[in-house]
């Protein structure tokens, strides 16, 4: 197996030049050339020759060779057709690679899992497009691909908003459906002089360790999630509010009111002061109610 040689600058610069390649911003990218970086989120993703990787957005492979020395296998789903000749330049002599070039969004991760690793749960390791980086982990969780462990490089504010709880300003939808399904701890802080083009924005890479059962007891998962999600959309108003309002729930204002009450909360209540128990117990007691 060959040594990874992108980690560092100069060489990125090299592969881009000897291949004219021009940054897409509709594909937010910016390549990481740190190789203290790459190390730390090999190492957090607790790695091993056993493990399936899927890899997506891949670059110019930077990564993908680091992944490549420490993985059984390795899947890279990368989008950019213009990226396609210059990863097979830059992984050959990685046998264990294969790259896509599809769409992550598109692609039926499950059945990629079921192909390439007989259906046993893979890890996900990335350096995500900032500009989806949350419908990706929430197709991941919501469509149960198998996943053990997601380790993503996201925008810091996102990485914040994944890990906090209730009552603050970063608190959301998104802090609730990554904490029903995994456990999220921020690895590191990546500035951005760690990249090229260097974002506007600090950078975290974060780690999601799924649950096998999730921390709550829901009989409905997804009218769980149109709670949360009417909760939040008018953050400045009521729970009550909020969920009357909502195209996506058909309960009576009185059902709405009485769930509230017997939650033990008061009427004038906000989403953003629920947990995720909290959410969970109101989703049980509504779903209950006849509609």
């Amino acid at each position: 197996m060959k040594e990874p040689t992108l980690g560092n600058p100069q060489n990125t610069i090299a592969v881009l030049q000897k291949y004219n390649f021009v940054f897409q911003k509709k594909f937010g990218q910016n390549f990481l050339i740190d190789t203290h970086v790459l190390d730390k989120i090999i190492r957090s993703a607790e790695i091993t020759s056993e493990d399936m990787v899927l890899e997506i957005g891949p670059g110019i492979g930077t990564m993908t060779q680091y992944l490549a020395q420490a993985a059984g296998k390795v899947v890279a789903v990368e989008i950019d057709k213009a990226l396609i000749p210059i990863l097979e330049d830059t992984l050959d002599g990685f046998e264990n690679v294969t790259v896509l070039n599809e769409d992550i969004l598109k692609v039926d991760i499950a059945a990629l899992a079921e192909k390439e690793n007989q259906g046993r749960p893979i890890k996900v390791v990335a350096n995500l497009p900032y500009y989806i980086t949350t419908p990706i982990i929430m197709g991941l969780f919501e469509n149960h691909v198998p996943v053990k462990s997601i380790t993503v490089m996201v925008q810091k504010e996102v990485a914040d908003r994944m890990q906090v709880g209730p009552g603050t300003k970063d608190y959301g939808a998104l802090s609730l459906a990554v904490q029903y399904y995994a456990k999220p701890y921020i690895v590191a802080n990546v500035p951005p002089n760690c990249f090229m083009p260097r974002p506007k924005v600090g950078s975290a890479v974060i780690r999601l360790e799924t649950y096998e059962n999730p921390p709550v007891q829901v009989e409905d998962e997804k009218l769980m999630f149109k709670i949360i999600r009417a909760s939040f959309n008018q953050r400045r108003k009521t729970l009550a509010n909020g969920l009357k309002n909502s195209p996506e729930l058909h309960f009576t204002k009185e059902q709405i009111e009485a769930a509230i009450e017997r939650l033990g909360r008061g009427a004038s209540v906000r989403g953003e002061a629920l947990t995720l128990e909290e959410f969970a117990a109101l989703s049980n007691d509504l779903g209950r109610s006849t509609v």
